[in-house]
């Protein structure tokens, strides 16, 4: 196939202004190094950098974003063929930078422990804050990757997928790439929930196929109005996303009828003028239901959206969305900040769109190992997947905070001058509160001091944006280094006496070398510093403090120690000592495997779940799920929430996952009250070689139904997942769940 004729035709169909000489070239090297190399489908894998450049494109980046896509996996798949060097001299320096950038990448995923999840989005983020670009064709290749993932193993497919919803497609509507995201979007649902999908689709075509022609109609009827007007436009009619009605129908429960955007109307006018006028004469043609106004003109959304939203009632009652907007408005909707990308942009279009991206720089501000991967992962969460409020400067600016900002986050967001000056703030002219949470629209003024003391600590409990965070954090490490030094020792001696043992100065400071090396400092004082003014977590740095306190101050055979307040008693080993095979090897306390754990009998934890650990008085640490509802209120809870840390399953329970040992977990049935059904089960668990401890059943009074609570040893998710999906098919049995009810 000629591939290279087909890239041909998509390009010059967007522009005749690329070069395309050095893209011919950058196919044809990428051709001659991938010769030999299929893809999973069967496909000659030149096709998968050919389809990612046509994506590319359709973006309308530049030439040398086109032959980056083309050339992004040479690096990682051509090792023995070429090197960044022969890309930067064939191709120039921003290829080479470019394709540098996407190998970065290429080993970054986000389904593996949250440690290592947390450092990939650091190298991530820290790539995009360097060109852009890296990302736009990173999406690029995600999407062609979604598109052709049919050919990878099940297991593979829900992983792919399940990374793609959760970081890929949010990011891309942070950067309002609208069209990347909604295939995305619909992509992942599509192996995530088969069933939920195929039920939303079947749906969407069932009340499509009814009112077939009522698009049609309200185009034509709007058309008339519009020439009538001498109104020079363009229009189209859509049907809402799959995903987007799955998100409304099973996250905030609506019904499908509920669901007043299904159909939608856009509008493209000349002029913004020409926008609130068009506006107008669809609320004179058309009931408008009320609260469903938005203004996204006077008003942009962060990720650069603007455009002009209304819902009306059109004819039989039936509900739609009108969306106005100019022809460059259209454009940065579909493509967001790849829109200010163009080939033609120039440097002050450039300044203009980093401005924009600041939030990426603020994401990768905070120095590595300066804060703990808590305190990154909680703002990246917040400040690129959560809902965002617009309010406004007594001048009229725009200010775009995260939903449940405060006055405090304001300030930072104007300057960090204005934020470390504060001493108080007026919303819509009346003196509030400084940790008071902002509302859209709202008029926010700060009142400042002229002798400024700085910000208080006590507002790193308070504010939501990371932004805030850090600035008010370098403002302590910068101002504050020898009070925060003092603190940090303050805060060590107290854990070290904790432990019940006695120790020389010159142990102590082996001990706080020892850390500050295994964390990346190498001067203690920035240990301390960094304890001080809460860049690092003390309850992250316990479970360190004592595997060296061990190692340094134990004489041999030793192996007891008190907890931090006196009140348990834990037993640790020696790292260096054979561990006795057994069941507490099976999860790792914060890189210590030593340490006394014990399973929560509340929730049960296998190998596969996400687990969190507590540290009990007198019991060790107990293990959860995180997801357990205890382990949910008690992180929630600041007085025992240095008592939670961060726990693993050691190699060992992988490896060992087939052996005879096992961990215990309940199952819940709900079956017909017969005379069979529990011979039938015990059958069945017997038949797959199921240890069963114990078994309890009862009658529920108010439907007759048989309730049975089995406690089975199984292996890890995978193996009781397997037990659920048998016990499910047995004829009389209703529902199964994992876990009491």
């Amino acid at each position: 196939m000629d591939y290279y004729s087909d890239l041909y035709e998509s390009l010059i169909n967007i522009s005749s202004q690329y070069n395309f000489d050095k893209i011919k070239k950058a196919y044809d090297y990428a051709h001659e190094m991938h010769e030999g190399q299929y893809r999973k489908s069967g496909e000659e894998y030149i096709s998968h950098p050919v389809a990612v450049a046509k994506i590319v494109a359709q973006l309308e980046l530049d030439t040398d974003s086109v032959c980056a896509a083309l050339l992004h996996d040479t690096l990682e798949d051509c090792k023995d063929k070429t090197n960044g060097e022969t890309i930067k001299k064939l191709f120039g320096e921003e290829v080479s930078e470019l394709v540098d950038g996407l190998t970065k990448l290429v080993d970054i995923h986000f389904e593996n422990r949250e440690e290592e999840s947390v450092e990939n989005l650091r190298k991530m983020f820290l790539a995009m804050s360097k060109d852009i670009r890296v990302i736009f064709i990173k999406l690029a290749d995600r999407l062609h990757n979604m598109r052709t993932l049919s050919a990878q193993p099940d297991e593979k497919q829900r992983s792919i997928a399940l990374e793609t919803m959760h970081v890929y497609a949010p990011l891309a509507h942070r950067l309002g790439i609208q069209k990347i995201k909604g295939e995305l979007e619909n992509l992942s649902l599509k192996y995530l929930d088969p069933i939920g999908y195929d039920e939303v689709k079947n749906d969407v075509e069932h009340r499509y196929g009814e009112n077939r022609d009522f698009l049609e109609n309200a185009q034509k009827q709007i058309s008339e109005k519009l020439d009538s007007e001498k109104i020079k436009y363009s229009m189209s009619g859509r049907v809402k996303s799959i995903f987007s009605i799955y998100k409304k129908m099973y996250n905030q429960g609506k019904s499908f009828d509920e669901i007043y955007d299904f159909y939608a109307i856009r509008i493209i006018v000349d002029t913004e003028l020409e926008c609130y006028t068009v506006l107008g004469i669809i609320h004179e043609m058309f009931n408008l239901i009320p609260g469903r106004f938005k203004d996204y003109i006077s008003t942009p959304k962060p990720n650069l959206y603007r455009s002009l939203h209304t819902t009306v009632i059109g004819r039989h009652g039936i509900p739609f969305e009108v969306q106005i907007r100019t022809w460059e408005m259209h454009t940065v909707a579909e493509y967001g900040v790849a829109a200010h990308w163009k080939y033609k942009s120039g440097d002050a279009d450039k300044e203009n769109i980093a401005e924009k991206l600041k939030w990426i720089r603020t994401l990768v501000e905070t120095e590595k190992g300066d804060a703990d991967n808590d305190e990154f992962l909680k703002p990246l969460k917040i400040d690129i997947f959560e809902d965002e409020i617009f309010v406004f400067t007594p001048k009229g600016d725009v200010i775009s905070l995260q939903s449940g900002a405060t006055a405090i986050d304001f300030a930072f967001a104007i300057h960090s001058e204005v934020g470390n000056r504060m001493i108080g703030a007026k919303v819509n002219g009346m003196i509030v509160p400084i940790d008071t949470v902002l509302q859209t629209g709202q008029i926010v003024e700060v009142i400042t001091s002229s002798t400024p003391k700085g910000p208080s600590k006590d507002w790193l409990k308070i504010v939501r944006t990371s932004e805030a965070k850090n600035k008010i954090r370098q403002w302590y490490k910068r101002e504050k280094r020898t009070e925060n030094i003092a603190e940090g020792k303050s805060m060590i001696e107290r854990e070290l006496k904790g432990f019940g043992k006695a120790y020389t100065e010159q142990q102590r400071d082996e001990i706080i070398s020892n850390i500050s090396a295994r964390i990346g400092m190498s001067d203690p004082d920035d240990f301390y510093n960094s304890l001080g003014y809460g860049g690092m977590s003390l309850s992250k740095i316990v479970p360190k403090l004592r595997d060296e306190f061990i190692r340094v101050v134990m004489p041999e055979g030793d192996d007891k120690l008190s907890d931090i307040s006196g009140n348990m008693s834990v037993t640790y080993q020696d790292n260096s000592k054979k561990q006795p095979h057994g069941i507490n090897q099976a999860v790792i306390v914060d890189g210590i495997d030593n340490c006394q754990i014990r399973f929560a009998r509340c929730c049960n934890p296998l190998p596969g779940d996400k687990i969190i650990g507590f540290v009990t008085r007198g019991f060790g640490v107990s293990v959860h799920k995180q997801d357990c509802p205890n382990a949910i209120a008690g992180t929630s809870d600041e007085s025992e929430k240095d008592r939670w840390v961060s726990v693993h399953w050691s190699q060992y329970s992988i490896n060992h996952s087939n052996s005879e040992s096992g961990f215990e977990t309940i199952l819940q049935i709900y079956a017909k009250n017969s005379l069979t059904v529990i011979a039938e089960l015990s059958n069945l668990l017997n038949d797959l070689k199921v240890q069963v401890n114990t078994l309890n059943s009862k009658v529920i009074k108010t439907n007759k139904m048989l309730q049975i609570t089995i406690n089975i040893t199984c292996k890890n998710t995978t193996h009781v997942n397997t037990i659920l999906q048998r016990i499910r098919k047995l004829e009389d049995v209703s529902d199964v769940t994992r876990g009491f009810s």
